[in-house]
């Protein structure tokens, strides 16, 4: 689609672009069902007049939101060429990257488009893409490094994403096993007071580990190549005194491993290994007075060759909008009131504190 003139001149400051959509993409992929597409992009774009009419869409108004438009539209047809839907999610996450893009508030050149399109799994009749440019970012660094570090907020696809990349790697023989790990923590509870086998009572903390495998690989194949060792999902005490080679290593809710599990869990790395360490440093549930070593960690390896960090933000939740507008309003509360996770830094109660 391309910008043509038009035998009317618009007001002064305002432009004028007119879009032609490919007869093979039917009008309701770029509008949506009910054109809850086009009302998401007439929400983000007020100061522009939009109009449809056949295959043909028309926006009038402000030069630079025109613009944006135009972008969008391009954009959002290079992303149905591939045969991938659009959806009202996708749109507006297009809409912030091109508006970040436009303040000068983006660092890279990656275009919605190729956010979008990325690849990571396909498995059980979907793919697994990221749908931010920090995720996109995250997943390119899991490509490249050895260690990285995915840091954020809950619902940034942290631990999925990783556990996407582990099973690609998996299954094009990069490496001969995944293993996932979880320092099994309470979070206001203890394990002795659990029921059942220790297996019985660690096993909850593993669980959200066994959903997202469930989601990548056929269920039935799960505990055979469990049995056969090449996955492993344990606590992270198991890795004491293991080197682990070939294997695509993952530790999960790093925020709660003290400084010293986590300087023993990065020396487990063997050769021909990856680690991917993903956690939320706002929510740690460490005893009082105990580092979190996910903290620590920053400050020690910041900047060493072949080790990345990932740091991802309540723009990145790709859960309910309310999560990010929930952590985002954390954040401003903790910053008004000199508090850390609700409770003051330094008198907060234990297993909500961890500095």
């Amino acid at each position: 689609m391309t910008q043509t003139p038009t035998a009317h001149s618009p007001a002064s400051g305002q432009a004028r672009a007119h879009f032609t959509v490919p007869a093979k993409h039917p009008m309701v992929t770029v509008l949506g069902s009910g054109d809850a597409l086009l009302r998401v992009i007439e929400k983000a774009f007020p100061a522009a007049d939009i109009h449809v009419r056949g295959n043909e869409i028309s926006a009038v108004g402000d030069a630079g939101e025109v613009a944006l438009v135009q972008r969008l539209f391009d954009e959002m047809m290079l992303v149905l060429r591939t045969g991938q839907p659009m959806t009202e999610d996708a749109v507006e996450r297009s809409i912030a990257m091109l508006r970040a893009s436009e303040n000068g508030e983006g660092d890279g050149q990656e275009t919605p488009a190729e956010v979008l399109t990325q690849n990571i799994l396909s498995s059980r009749g979907r793919t697994i893409r990221p749908k931010t440019l920090n995720q996109k970012r995250y997943v390119d660094a899991i490509d490249k490094h050895t260690i990285v570090f995915g840091i954020g907020p809950a619902g940034t696809g942290k631990t999925y994403l990783a556990m996407a990349k582990a099973v690609q790697a998996l299954q094009s023989k990069q490496v001969n096993r995944i293993i996932l790990t979880r320092p099994a923590v309470e979070a206001g509870e203890r394990l002795g007071f659990l029921p059942g086998t220790l297996y019985e009572k660690i096993d909850p903390y593993l669980r959200p580990l066994y959903d997202a495998l469930h989601d990548m690989l056929d269920p039935d194949s799960i505990p055979r190549l469990m049995a056969a060792g090449t996955i492993e999902v344990a606590p992270l005490a198991y890795m004491r005194g293991r080197t682990l080679n070939d294997a695509f290593i993952i530790l999960d809710e790093a925020q709660n491993t003290s400084a010293e599990q986590m300087k023993m869990f990065l020396t487990r790395l063997g050769f021909d290994s990856k680690i991917v360490v993903t956690g939320d440093v706002t929510q740690v549930d460490l005893p009082s007075g105990t580092k979190s070593g996910l903290r620590q960690v920053q400050d020690i390896l910041e900047g060493l060759d072949d080790v990345h960090f990932s740091r991802l933000t309540s723009h990145d939740v790709v859960r309910h909008k309310l999560v990010g507008r929930i952590v985002d309003a954390y954040e401003k509360y903790d910053s008004e009131n000199g508090t850390e996770n609700g409770s003051h830094k330094g008198r907060g109660k234990a297993g909500h504190k961890g500095k």
